[in-house]
């Protein structure tokens, strides 16, 4: 897109500990330079910005857009004004606008949408795969590749990264979709007090606070947030608290540092999905589970009122990025920790998932740029190296509270990825980029539940509310040790023919291992019964309780080509791309929307398309359109065939158009329209229907300190379903449709001094 130039907590802190000793002692010893860079991950950004001024911000931008525009693939940057006027700004919110990242809203708020790039996680319920979330360069996934998508905060960004495909390579990312990149301002770019708070429709309210500064050759910054929602549905309450701060020093000419830290404690409740018939009647309802009519149960699905699914997360970050520059060699050394804790109490199928552990980051990086009027470094060279462990625990899900332990494991991770590459001019504006990454996974689980049976729990199909007699099956062992090597070679040449035109093709291979939540899953239960008890009234049916699929690291080779450039008054970013997938990790469901655990598909083939046009039709009046077009497909599958993968939209669109009223005043419209169906299971058998939602927002700059900001949300109430669950097989009557919010109204208030 191109943006527009408007203004068992102790053992796993034990293995973190031994892991973070020994990280620093290698980082010590393999960068004695002591450097690495600032928040960007663009290639070549630098540490600290130029000035003090709204100017040197903007520069700032500029100079990330340059880099990333000069990458012969799909790239993005969002800056933080493309938000204003805009409420309750979510990751959701930011990526929407970018061409070839589809974002699925779940549960509106601080929830976790489906956000998928070229399809890498696409059927992970909820998504936690596929893409490099990082934070001021430094990553929120956990070492095995997970993360919790609702932690990633772009109300506190000031510009977004965000890598397509093969591109993240050079980040050291080892996942097929891609990389996004939440930068922080700093004291430098952002100095002063500011002050925000706005509310609305469903309980809305949110309150910013931020305050920087600099002072000779050190600066710093602090931002706090809280937000809270009652939520469009009946049981839809959402919290989040954001703490974030960073400080920067140069310690010479050459050399400059920036350490941060920051806290987020997110929670919200997961209100499900609803039937058809459900979401059409009163989207603002949640299932309460299959019904019995008949002697036969209909309307297969979680029963919320009963099972009460939440999530809780809190993640603590700490880091430091230092960076050395010596004549054309730029050298950098980032440390990363985090420590996160997770509670997820999903439906009676799968249980509570508990788990806390602590992940450790090294990143070393070098590149040589001898002409400085390049955009990209001559060569370029990133070591990344993640290693965690956690502990998890499983409990039964007794009627939304904690029942019995049910699995108990210490899970460790570690991945670890070399990237080496050039950008060799050619002469009369072509440039080749060779490239190549190395990377090796590995993923261990040690089975520590204590006893030999595990138990189980079940509920009366033809009264949910009664619970009928505890059971237990055979414990089993759910340990398992895996390691996955890839090499993902590169070639890309872009050429420039003038200023105003980039023209780019590039092949490459990619490489993604599969997550500690794809090797290890919770199976055999049903609505009304838990894991390892698929027939609710029989608790002493043999079945087991967890699956431990020996899978296989997803790969994928990709030709893509694209175009940047201007016409008149449009700049225009399109990207066209082919990739044959093997082994795609796909995350099945039946069709009550119980795990069936993960599988490898055998061979699959995603087609894409990815067009941003942003213009200046007048001094007043501006535009933007992000088009996306994507056809996942089967390839002759035994049981599938040449279907779509479910879950994929082919086409997604995200218009606007901007007026400037006055100087001061500026209206806006946004329309997000889903032209045609989306297939919910893999046998494309059931399909969300088609949708478009109308949004408009003001902005009027009361004075230079003081901002106010009015919007309207989906102002037709639309009743459609923003995103759906995704099963292998689904019914007709199957509670897989998730509501999106109907009309809601905004307002808001910022401030600086």
């Amino acid at each position: 897109m191109l943006a527009r130039g408007h203004t068992g907590a102790a053992t796993a802190a034990l293995r973190t500990r031994h892991a973070l000793a020994g990280l620093t002692a290698a980082s010590v010893v393999a960068l004695a330079a002591a450097a690495a860079h600032a928040q960007s991950a663009a290639p070549g950004a630098a540490v600290v910005l130029d000035a003090v001024t709204v100017e040197g911000a903007a520069r700032a931008g500029d100079t990330a857009r340059k880099r990333l525009e000069a990458i012969p693939g799909g790239t993005a940057l969002v800056v933080d004004e493309d938000q204003a006027g805009k409420a309750n700004v979510t990751i959701a919110d930011v990526l929407a606008t970018v061409p070839g990242v589809v974002v699925q809203s779940f549960f509106g708020g601080n929830d976790q949408p489906r956000i998928q790039i070229r399809g890498s996680g696409l059927q992970q319920n909820p998504v936690e795969r596929g893409i490099l979330a990082l934070q001021d360069g430094l990553p929120i996934n956990r070492a095995d590749g997970s993360y919790i998508v609702g932690l990633a905060n772009p109300r506190q960004a000031e510009v977004t990264e965000v890598y397509r495909g093969y591109t993240s390579n050079r980040l050291g990312a080892t996942v097929l979709g891609g990389a996004v990149n939440v930068v922080s301002p700093t004291g430098t770019s952002a100095p002063g007090v500011r002050f925000g708070a706005e509310g609305g429709s469903f309980g809305q309210f949110t309150t910013t606070a931020q305050a920087g500064g600099r002072a000779g050759t050190l600066d710093g910054l602090v931002q706090v947030q809280r937000s809270r929602r009652d939520g469009f549905r009946v049981y839809n309450d959402s919290e989040r608290t954001a703490v974030d701060a960073n400080a920067g020093a140069r310690l010479s000419d050459a050399v400059t540092t920036r350490f941060f830290a920051g806290y987020t404690d997110l929670s919200f409740d997961v209100a499900g999905p609803l039937t058809r018939r459900a979401l059409e009647a009163d989207p603002r309802q949640v299932h309460a589970g299959p019904r019995v009519v008949g002697g036969v149960a209909v309307d297969p699905g979680p029963n919320v009122p009963r099972d009460r699914p939440r999530r809780e997360a809190r993640q603590v970050r700490v880091g430091n990025r230092t960076t050395a520059t010596f004549g054309p060699h730029l050298i950098d050394a980032a440390l990363g920790y985090t420590r996160t804790e997770d509670t997820f109490r999903f439906p009676i199928s799968s249980g509570i998932r508990k788990t806390e552990g602590g992940d450790v980051t090294a990143v070393a990086r070098y590149a040589y740029s001898p002409d400085a009027a390049q955009p990209l470094p001559l060569f370029e060279t990133t070591l990344r190296y993640v290693v965690g462990s956690a502990d998890r625990k499983d409990f039964l899900n007794r009627a939304g509270t904690q029942g019995p332990l049910l699995g108990q494991s210490e899970l460790d991770a570690s991945t670890l990825s070399l990237h080496a590459g050039m950008n060799l001019p050619l002469g009369a504006g072509f440039t080749l980029s060779p490239g190549l990454t190395v990377a090796r996974a590995t993923r261990e689980n040690d089975d520590t539940f204590p006893a030999a049976r595990r138990p189980t729990i079940a509920y009366s199909p033809a009264n949910p509310s009664m619970a009928l007699p505890a059971g237990s099956v055979p414990a089993g062992d759910t340990s398992y040790s895996r390691t996955y090597t890839g090499f993902s070679p590169s070639l890309g040449l872009t050429w420039r023919p003038n200023a105003d035109h980039t023209l780019f093709a590039a092949v490459s291979r990619g490489f993604e291992p599969p997550t500690h939540d794809d090797l290890i899953a919770t199976v055999n239960g049903t609505p009304n019964s838990s894991p390892g008890r698929p027939n609710p009234a029989n608790p002493a049916q043999p079945s087991t309780a967890y699956r431990t699929p020996d899978l296989k690291a997803q790969t994928a080779t990709t030709v893509e080509a694209g175009w940047r450039g201007r016409i008149g008054p449009a700049a225009v970013d399109a990207v066209t791309y082919y990739s044959w997938v093997e082994n795609e990790l796909l995350s099945l469901r039946d069709l009550t929307g119980a795990p069936l655990g993960a599988v490898n598909a055998g061979q699959t083939r995603h087609v894409g398309v990815e067009l941003g046009v942003s213009a200046h039709l007048t001094d007043a009046l501006s535009g933007r359109l992000a088009y996306t077009f994507q056809d996942f497909r089967f390839h002759n599958d035994p049981l599938r065939g040449n279907n779509r993968l479910a879950g994929a939209p082919q086409h997604v669109i995200s218009a606007s158009a901007r007026y400037d009223v006055t100087r001061a005043l500026f209206v806006q419209a946004d329309v997000n329209w889903r032209p045609g169906k989306t297939p919910v299971d893999n046998m494309n058998t059931l399909y969300a229907d088609p949708f478009a939602t109308l949004d408009l927002r003001a902005n009027y700059d009361v004075d230079e300190r003081v901002s106010v900001y009015g919007e309207v949300r989906n102002v037709f109430d639309a009743k459609y379903a923003s995103s759906t669950l995704i099963v292998d097989q689904a019914s007709a009557n199957q509670a897989v449709y998730l509501p999106g919010d109907g009309r809601a109204l905004y307002a808001g208030i910022k401030a600086k001094f």
